[in-house]
């Protein structure tokens, strides 16, 4: 079982939402664990009503929800954590300094994911892709030398192999490959590194505390749109509202 830690202020509203949602959007038996926690969050059991009530009209389940507060050991033992702002990120980062090649804002990491797991996807015949090789695969025909990824949580991981193709281009049985956890992560990191800096707004999801009820919905169908994408990249999905 693999952890995504969301994370917000309170653990009231967004990373709740972000919770509830991927685990309605992940396929039965996904091995992705979604959690939560807040980084001001006061230790409670019970979801907070207006907040089960959206998620609950986006499809998710509200039962048996507690909040809790973001500790070192939780960001150290998650295999992904994104917060619903930078600050967030932020404060993941401080608690776990370790843990930043696995620290995110959500829709950061769905950007960077996406475009990191296209060029993962992108090889043939065996090849390791290109943006994914470390030192020693260059010039070593179809990086056979070393094919270990970047280290996650539980280790280094190795790049999958590519199918077969039965045309250049073209992967062989399936339209793309299912790709690791840990190398979606490792992807995302990699890409982070070699991208330019985006406005605030394309990475943080407002907070809706005490906002009309109409502006918590917004927010739920903002963070449902962006977990949708995520459960597709982590291997499964279901459409956004």
């Amino acid at each position: 079982m693999t952890r995504v830690l969301f994370v917000c202020t309170g653990n009231v509203h967004r990373s709740v939402l972000a919770e509830r949602l991927l685990a309605a959007r992940l396929p039965s038996g996904s091995a992705v664990r979604p959690e939560s926690a807040g980084t001001e969050a006061r230790p409670r059991p019970g979801m907070e009503r207006s907040t089960r009530a959206v998620l609950e009209k986006l499809g998710g389940d509200g039962s048996g929800f507690a909040a809790r507060r973001l500790t070192a050991p939780l960001v150290a033992g998650a295999g992904l954590v994104l917060g619903l702002a930078r600050e967030h990120r932020e404060a993941a980062v401080r608690l776990a300094p370790s843990a930043m090649r696995r620290c995110f804002t959500l829709k950061e990491f769905v950007r960077l994911a996406a475009g990191g797991v296209d060029g993962v996807r992108g090889w043939t015949d065996g090849e390791t892709p290109r943006a994914q090789r470390r030192p020693v695969d260059e010039g070593v025909p179809g990086g056979t030398r070393e094919r270990c990824g970047p280290a996650g949580p539980h280790g280094a991981v190795p790049y999958p192999a590519a199918p077969r193709s039965s045309a250049p281009g073209t992967l062989h049985g399936a339209a793309a490959p299912v790709l690791a956890f840990d190398v979606v992560v490792a992807a995302a990191a990699t890409r982070r590194g070699s991208t330019g800096p985006v406005p605030a707004a394309d990475d943080d999801v407002l907070d809706p505390w005490a906002q009309p009820y109409e502006v918590l919905y917004e927010c739920a169908r903002e963070i449902d749109r962006a977990v949708s994408r995520l459960a597709l990249l982590l291997g499964g999905g279901g459409a956004s509202v």
